[in-house]
């Protein structure tokens, strides 16, 4: 039976991730497998992979064939590089000895370079988000000043009109004290006896 190594799609529209399986080459995409040896999410960033190696390199080694995908996930991984070194020293190139020293050198470079690439992108994030808040805080101290310009700019008006208020009252006071008529003096009676000896005088 032709056996493939070939990932199953599972998760959700727009959000998929994968199993790495074992499974007949005439069987559907997502349908029986024999053995499920890993898992392949590249929604994150680095893409998380789990897998189980020894299950992988027996598989392998039994004459498995993997797809393009899954052989770049298995030479990622170095199960690739392991199955490579072993057959080598199967064939009399190097002892087994070496072999494994190969690939433990190989695997600490590996690892190595996977976390000078974790660390660069930990590093972008961080910037990114410093970047943000920046621009965030920039933002938030325009809208500050535009509100204090305007709360300054009411206040300045609020002023103005109080003493435009203010100076109208004075204005109508004044207008109304010149408009007012003076107070009418009194006007003094002539004693009696000196109007009946008027009267006298004039009938003689």
């Amino acid at each position: 039976m032709p056996v493939k190594i070939r990932l199953s799609k599972k998760g959700r529209k727009k959000l998929p991730y994968y199993h790495i399986v074992v499974a007949d080459s005439r069987a559907p995409r997502d349908g029986k497998f024999v053995e499920r040896i890993g898992l392949y999410n590249p929604q994150t960033n680095p893409a998380t992979i789990e897998l189980n190696f020894d299950r992988a390199l027996d598989w392998l080694q039994k004459g498995a064939q993997p797809t393009d995908t899954c052989r770049a996930i298995l030479s990622e991984q170095g199960v690739m590089m392991k199955k490579h070194l072993l057959e080598g020293a199967k064939k009399g190139a190097f002892s087994a000895e070496e072999a494994e020293s190969r690939y433990q050198k190989w695997f600490s470079e590996k690892e190595a370079k996977l976390k000078t690439q974790v660390d660069k992108i930990s590093k972008g994030k961080a910037e990114e988000s410093k970047k943000r808040l920046e621009a965030e805080s920039k933002v938030k101290e325009a809208k500050a000043q535009e509100v204090a310009k305007k709360l300054k700019a009411q206040s300045e008006e609020a002023a103005a009109a109080e003493k435009e208020t203010a100076e109208a009252e004075t204005e109508a006071a004044a207008e109304e004290k010149t408009e007012a008529p003076a107070a009418e003096k009194p006007v003094a009676k002539a004693p009696e006896n000196q109007v009946e000896s008027e009267e006298a005088s004039s009938d003689q």
